[in-house]
């Protein structure tokens, strides 16, 4: 029976891995394989005048990265990873891989990261990157844990709509039979209406899709979009759902993923604060207008400079607060004491928005005019107003970017090392 690289010890006298081949040297006499399956690395010796001729053989046609499984005696060893190693009596090839690599696994040698997402079935065998995914999912099964013990239910809503969630521009048509339908920019209208059907705490994780002409390090098409909503709620209790929710997965991943934060040289993982400073939005233009090299003023929204002087200035993760209620959207609750600002919030790292949430507005003609506020039909939403008339109660909610979370937790350049396969302005395949 296979066992994990992982579990093989020293107190073992035998064992059979599976893996890929990782590096292989030939020093005359010996010869040295690194077997690397999800769990680890194993260094097999082969000492050539010892064993078996069909291992000898095996050897001779063996490529790296190819797949084998070999069998053997354990022996402990300070001089290989790990303290053990394998010395093979059988040594079989499931699967020869193919030379040149289209990359190094090994990672002795660089590239890009078009090459590296062309072959991104190589890439994620790199144990660094593959620590990334094992991080994400961890990220993830604390997430999904976190909500369900918060007494949350799970609901999946369409990704194919019928307008627009917040009323712009970014959104990618397809053809629906003999209409025109949109891919999902979120589920927040649907989530919403859950309000009213007395689910009271809802969330979806799922992807997102806006039709954003960006081509940077931060964006993409298709994203992972954590989404809940709550009933009987303002926006500071939201908030708070969420400043536990960031303390629970960090402190999960500092737990649980130490070797994938060593790989990606973390060894010690910041746990964000219990409670986030409230960074009100006229506070925030003005500590980017000191330092900004192009001018803003109250009422601008938040560039990507703008966001890293903040940044900088703050040092952890934060909230912007009080946002004008003209530049965010019509479904944010106004501010009761003065309605020319709104519950509303963004969270955000030292180098960019993570989250954006708010008190929603629940009456439905301040609704019916906030969205003609913003220059909108409300025809076009009257499957979205329709419960509004019927009972809606007060509710709060907020989006969380997967991707962005995973991203400023890694410490990671490009948002695209985030995802498995990513979707942005160029690339729709693999």
């Amino acid at each position: 029976m296979r066992i994990p690289i992982q579990e093989v010890t020293s107190d073992l006298e035998k064992a059979t891995i599976a893996g890929w081949v990782h590096e292989e040297r030939d020093l005359g006499g010996l010869a040295f394989f690194l077997i690397r399956d999800r769990t680890g690395i194993l260094q097999v010796t082969i000492p050539k005048k010892k064993v078996p001729e069909a291992v000898l053989l095996a050897i001779k046609e063996v490529s790296r990265e190819s797949v084998v499984r070999v069998t053997g005696v354990i022996k402990a060893t300070d001089k290989a990873p790990g303290g053990r190693e394998l010395v093979p009596e059988s040594f079989e090839i499931l699967a020869k891989a193919a030379s040149p690599l289209p990359l190094d696994v090994a990672e002795k040698v660089p590239a890009e990261i078009d090459t590296r997402l062309d072959g991104r079935f190589l890439d994620v065998r790199r144990p660094r990157i593959a620590s990334i995914f094992q991080i994400r999912s961890r990220v993830m099964e604390a997430t999904h844990s976190f909500l369900f013990d918060e007494g949350f239910i799970n609901i999946t809503t369409p990704k194919v709509v019928a307008a627009a969630t917040e009323g712009g521009t970014e959104l990618f048509p397809i053809a629906y039979f003999e209409k025109e339908a949109f891919l999902g920019q979120s589920p927040q209208l649907y989530k919403q209406m859950m309000m009213a059907g007395g689910c009271e705490k809802v969330f979806e994780i799922g992807p997102i899709f806006r039709a954003e002409e960006h081509n940077t390090v931060r964006h993409l098409n298709e994203a992972t979009s954590i989404d809940v909503e709550v009933s009987f709620a303002d926006h500071e209790d939201v908030m708070q759902l969420l400043e536990r929710l960031m303390r629970t997965v960090y402190q999960a991943v500092a737990d649980d993923c130490t070797d994938q934060l060593a790989h990606l040289g973390i060894t010690d993982l910041a746990i964000p604060d219990a409670t986030l400073p409230r960074l009100p939005y006229a506070e925030a233009i003005e500590i980017a207008a000191k330092k900004s090299e192009d001018p803003i003023t109250y009422g601008d929204d938040l560039g990507t400079a703008s966001e890293r002087i903040i940044g900088e200035e703050m040092g952890a993760h934060y909230f912007i607060t009080e946002w004008p209620t003209a530049i965010r959207p019509y479904y944010a609750m106004p501010n009761e004491s003065d309605p020319s600002i709104c519950n509303a919030f963004d969270l955000m790292h030292p180098r960019m928005e993570l989250s954006s949430g708010a008190e929603r507005c629940h009456i439905h003609d301040q609704l019916v005019e906030q969205i003609r506020s913003k220059g909108l039909s409300p025809e076009g939403f009257e499957f979205y107003l329709k419960p509004f008339r019927y009972g809606m109660p007060p509710h709060a909610g907020w989006g969380l970017g997967a991707e962005r979370l995973v991203m400023t937790m890694c410490g990671l350049q490009n948002i695209r090392e985030a995802v498995l396969f990513p979707r942005d302005r160029h690339r729709v395949t693999p």
